[in-house]
């Protein structure tokens, strides 16, 4: 993505007045679009939702997808509440065509950057040109819409058209890719450009931070000055050589060592079977000697902590390791599973670990922001020559309609295929990024069709 020099008189600037160069962005015309999606993050995704949700004729937006996709959308001008192109036809007729988002006004603005200037996250995130869902979250929090939604993405056309055109609709898809590369595009419609923007959150933070400064030496007491705590640095540089080295690491071991054979001529105590014990010896050792290779290893005081597992989790870790059925049957009891219960789960964890099994054992709604981004993936994710399947929804599953497949919805955002067996719903793939290619794990492979499910 690449802003072009040249600010193309006819697509963009209105009247007399010259651009401002920091309140105007144009971006050269993209190359065509190869592939299924225009848009690939959730923001892009949202974006081409409230299209869909705006245009009264859905043909036009499906033929607006294809002007965009053969390369026919030319230079965009960003600026606050409007953007422009020139989008020819396929005879080669040109048509100016501009869509308008409402601008936020000056009080929302001091909202939005208050909320931004409090929580050093939110700037870390705009800093990296991403746009995570909780900020959006936080804006809605306080009135604060920075998203389309329905009606808000309003159409004028050279080519007469009172509502979204093909040409309007192409725009709208080819600004969709400019937002995955720089949600300051959407932030610069809204009213605000990134300079001006970030130049307003720097004096805002420096501002705090001389504010809390101040109120710290008004507040605390006057002291006496603290002896400084530790040696100078000097006197410990120069005791280098009188500390002792530090230990050696632990060698590497190959393969975990051979639990022992319990047993002798003393009865176990009541409730203790020899054999499960042996069983989570085995297993001890085993992960020790995982641990300490990954300790080992290069990279690994960077490595983030892992969640430990809860008794349930890590009963179905244990039975995935094949143990004799009367271990499995006692792990099954033990975390109040049944046999086919804890079956299901064990093919949930070789697909995935805790996530997955989370997503076989927990029903949940997401929460406004991730429903609409899920439901936003589901409307991209056919091409426009697919019949998409009829899916009926409920909290977390999408299930489609006389067959026996379903999609889930899990925390990470990613979509789970699951296949009904003996009148059961059982996890039948890993997770994929897009639900289409969910689906298509249960016709057989990802470069199936998934139309006739």
């Amino acid at each position: 993505m690449t802003d072009t020099s040249e600010n193309t008189r006819a697509a963009h600037q209105e009247g007399g007045c010259p651009p401002d160069p920091g309140r105007e962005r144009t971006f050269a015309a993209l190359p065509p679009a190869h592939g299924r999606g225009f848009a690939r993050t959730w923001w892009g995704l949202a974006w081409l939702k409230a299209l869909a949700d705006s245009a009264l004729d859905g043909e036009q937006v499906k033929q607006g997808r294809r002007h965009a996709r053969a390369g026919a959308v030319g230079a965009v001008s960003v600026r606050p509440g409007r953007i422009t192109a020139v989008v020819q036809d396929r005879d080669g007729t040109p048509h100016r065509c501009d869509v308008l988002l409402q601008e936020l006004d000056a009080a929302d603005w001091d909202r939005f950057l208050d909320l931004v200037a409090d929580r050093a996250g939110h700037i870390a995130a705009l800093l990296d040109h991403d746009m995570p869902p909780h900020l959006v979250e936080d804006a809605a929090a306080v009135g604060i819409e920075l998203l389309p939604g329905i009606g808000d993405l309003e159409a004028e056309c050279g080519c007469g058209a009172w509502d979204h055109c093909a040409h309007t609709a192409a725009l709208c898809h080819q600004t969709a890719r400019l937002l995955d590369e720089d949600p300051f595009v959407l932030l610069l419609m809204r009213g605000r450009g990134e300079r001006e923007l970030l130049d307003d959150l720097q004096a805002r933070t420096a501002s705090r931070a001389r504010e809390a400064a101040e109120e710290s030496t008004s507040s605390a007491p006057a002291e006496e000055p603290a002896e400084p705590e530790g040696i100078p640095a000097a006197e410990a540089y120069t005791a280098r050589d009188i500390l002792p080295p530090l230990p050696a690491p632990p060698p590497f071991v190959d393969e975990p060592g051979a639990a022992p054979v319990l047993g002798g001529g003393t009865d176990p105590a009541p409730g203790v079977e020899v054999a499960a014990l042996e069983f989570l010896v085995s297993d001890t050792a085993a992960r020790a000697q995982r641990l300490l290779a990954d300790a080992l290893s290069p990279g690994h005081a960077d490595s983030p902590p892992q969640t430990p597992l809860t008794g349930a989790q890590d009963a179905v870790r244990l039975a995935a390791a094949g143990p004799e059925p009367r271990i499995a049957a006692r792990l099954a009891a033990g975390s109040g599973r049944t046999a086919r219960s804890l079956a299901l789960a064990v093919r949930a964890w070789e697909y995935g670990g805790a996530p997955a099994l989370a997503v076989l054992e927990e029903e949940w709604t997401p929460e406004p922001t991730a429903m609409a981004r899920a439901t936003a993936q589901l409307a991209a994710a056919w091409d426009e020559d697919e019949a998409p399947p009829r899916l009926r929804h409920d909290r977390n599953r999408w299930t489609v309609v006389g067959g026996d497949a379903q999609l889930r919805y899990g925390r990470d955002g990613r979509w789970w295929p699951y296949r009904k067996e003996r009148g059961q719903w059982a996890p039948a793939g890993p997770a994929a990024e897009d639900p289409a290619a969910a689906l298509a794990v249960l016709r057989g492979g990802a470069e199936e069709s998934v139309g006739a499910l």
